[in-house]
């Protein structure tokens, strides 16, 4: 059993809700080998933002091996689990989440993709080297990568703009801001008939989220009237949110889905996320091509993404970050 802290937190820090409001969702599956995929994924980007996806090709190796030590970490003792802390923002944290007071049920890493020095404090703490531990690392995220910038490449293609890897190339670029985050939801008993929030709603800031998590229950997604519906876990299967990067980039005709996570009562839950983020200088505004087609006025003003990162990084979870850049039509 996986300890939070050296002492239990009082529960009413917590947010609770209801449980009870869970469906079978129609969140789009999409077959990455078949010819349709290009246009179901526009789709879903449009209607949804997000779907998973299945015969994407990632060795299974490189994704239970990562589990296997982020496990490994997260079952560590407390005291250990600090000495790869306090995140800056990259290391381990522990409940906070950001530094506006947002609080969930949930331990994490969070570690730069640019950098393998965030591994050598990690690494030490399950008795690992830093190569090893490095490489693991390295692995999946050099897959999913792959993966989020073909994706990226057949979302262009099917918005039909020329230039395949106007998304893709920000991902490649050797500045790109992209981070990769290990989440831990230990199992916690409901609270008067309701479930702890794990992970507050949000969206996600940056371009694309690539999940993987285990097959433990737990993420939900807002609908566009407000009601939250509960995600089926799937460990075989990878979730793609797409991000409000995006969504600006898309002038709005993608959406940036608002999400969270509730802590399950029973089971202990492990997610890996990669968030493909452009580089800091990174001039984010709706593509000229995508204005053309739909003659219509850019919804955004122009920001850079460490305008846009800084400015999210100041706000609530829960805050609609992007309301601060759109522009008032007349």
């Amino acid at each position: 059993m996986v300890v939070m802290s050296k002492q239990s937190p009082k529960i009413e820090q917590f947010c609770v809700v209801n449980s009870k409001q869970s469906a079978n969702t129609l969140i789009p599956l999409i077959d990455l080998s078949q010819p349709d995929s290009k246009s179901c994924l526009v789709k879903a980007c449009e209607e949804f933002g997000i779907f998973k996806v299945i015969n994407h090709g990632i060795p299974t190796q490189f994704i239970s091996k990562l589990e296997s030590k982020a496990i490994e970490f997260f079952s560590s003792p407390m005291s250990e689990k600090e000495k790869a802390g306090p995140p800056d923002p990259v290391g381990y944290g522990n409940k906070s989440i950001g530094p506006n007071g947002d609080v969930g049920w949930v331990e994490y890493l969070l570690l730069s993709t640019n950098s393998e020095n965030d591994c050598q404090r990690i690494a030490s703490v399950v008795g690992e080297t830093p190569e090893n531990f490095s490489l693991c690392v390295n692995n999946y995220v050099k897959e999913v990568k792959k993966m989020a910038c073909d994706i990226l490449e057949m979302l262009a293609d099917g918005l039909m703009i020329q230039q395949k890897n106007v998304f893709s190339e920000l991902l490649m670029d050797k500045q790109s801001d992209s981070v990769f985050r290990l989440n831990h939801y230990p199992p916690c008993p409901m609270h008067n008939g309701k479930n702890l929030i794990g992970f507050g709603e949000h969206t996600d800031p940056q371009i694309i989220s690539i999940l993987r998590s285990n097959n433990t229950s737990g993420l939900q997604i807002s609908l566009e009237e407000g009601s939250w519906i509960s995600v089926p876990a799937d460990q075989d299967s990878f979730f793609i949110n797409v991000g409000d990067s995006l969504q600006v980039m898309t002038n709005g005709r993608f959406k940036s889905v608002r999400h969270r996570v509730l802590a399950n009562s029973h089971k202990s839950r492990v997610s890996m996320i990669y968030f493909g983020g452009p580089p800091l200088s990174e001039k984010i505004a709706p593509l000229p091509s995508l204005l053309k087609q739909g003659n219509s006025n850019s919804l955004y003003k122009e920001f850079t993404w460490f305008e846009y990162k800084k400015s999210a990084y100041k706000s609530k979870l829960a805050d609609n970050r992007l309301c601060l850049f759109e522009k008032i039509i007349a």
